[in-house]
């Protein structure tokens, strides 16, 4: 083989250190999955989940007790992802729904989203998914980009605590997708295949802004539960998400499809989870779930493993070329992380 002609994409090596192999099939407790899609939102008007008995098959095989699903939307969409999950099969799902940011077009956009969020409470909604477009894509009446922190939506995030809804909020990508599209971008090959995923283009707020934002926000609702999506959209960066648990009470995180950069840095996140006990929920984001995509997760958490895929399957890790190591929480807080924090805020 001439290995100067040996495309990247064709290398594909297999780590040779010698390392325990353990298989976790089951979460140490019943888990809560506060982090998953399966609505028709993100699936192009079909359901991401076809055949829901069989999904229960898999959580009840896998540990997973619930799931909230982030799916539920607004008004007619948001009635049928309850009656197709929450009230079909009582317990075992959980929906939060959006908010429709074309009030934003409209007079009074603070009354009217406010008035949404009631709507969506008294139908049954659990909580409220902010998904990242609010920041990098919604804009105003004005042709003006919204950011999270637009005195606009202050009193819309304070509402939802009232009404007792808690804010997953999704606000930033990885840093490298706002990092130069060049040969030093270490997510580079995901993000040829997913060139709608880079927002380093001039135009677009920079990662820090957005984190500004985020701070702004639940800062700005004291009342209000945030559970900052995928380790408080920084698991990049965990002083700064390890600041945030310090400052704001009323801030969480979720762990969801994070472990690639929680993984390379075991040592750290677990010394943010048990720093955080109180104020870590189990998330997968892995959807249509798998079997293998949940096993990862209990190996990560349950146990001491090091140098192992975070995507197994994958010949090409997808969120770049590095192995990961686990960071074994004791049992208490594997039960506070799977299950008991969930439980909390989803109970209020």
């Amino acid at each position: 083989m001439n290995l100067d002609d040996l495309p990247l994409r064709a290398y594909t090596p297999v780590p040779s250190v010698r390392r325990p192999q353990t298989h976790v099939a089951r979460a140490s407790v019943p888990a809560v999955d506060v982090h998953n899609h399966l609505g028709r939102w993100l699936g192009d008007g079909d359901w991401l989940i076809p055949d829901v008995p069989a999904l229960l098959d898999l959580l009840d095989a896998v540990g997973v007790a619930t799931v909230v699903n982030l799916d539920g939307r607004w008004d007619a969409e948001l009635d049928a992802n309850l009656a197709r999950y929450d009230r079909a099969y009582p317990g075992r799902f959980v929906t939060f729904c959006h908010l429709d940011w074309t009030a934003l077009h409209r007079p009074d956009p603070t009354g009217a989203l406010i008035a949404q969020l009631g709507r969506a409470r008294d139908a049954g909604a659990r909580g409220v998914k902010v998904w990242k477009d609010l920041g990098l894509g919604v804009t105003d009446a004005d042709g003006v980009r919204v950011l999270p922190d637009d005195p606009r939506l202050a009193d819309v995030f304070a509402a939802a605590g009232e009404l007792g809804l808690p804010v997953l909020i999704h606000t930033a990508d990885p840093l490298a997708f706002f990092a130069p599209l060049d040969v030093r971008n270490e997510r580079l090959e995901e993000l040829a295949q997913h060139p709608d995923w880079w927002f380093g283009a001039p135009g677009h707020p920079s990662f820090d802004r957005l984190m500004r934002a985020l701070e702004g926000v639940v800062a700005g609702a004291p009342g209000t539960t945030f559970i900052g999506a995928h380790v408080g959209c920084a698991a990049e960066d965990l002083g700064w998400v390890d600041g945030m648990l310090r400052r704001y009470p009323n801030f969480h995180i979720d762990l969801g499809g994070r472990l690639a950069e929680l993984g390379r840095r075991p040592r750290a996140t677990r010394r943010l989870i048990l720093d955080h006990p109180d104020r870590v929920l189990f998330g997968s984001d892995a959807f249509p779930a798998t079997r293998e995509a949940y096993e990862v997760y209990w190996r990560f958490l349950e146990t001491e493993d090091e140098c192992f895929a975070y995507a197994p399957g994958s010949p090409v890790p997808p969120q770049g070329r590095w192995d990961i190591s686990a960071i074994g929480l004791p049992p208490e807080v594997l039960t506070q992380v799977y299950a008991t924090n969930a439980d909390r805020l989803l109970s209020r």
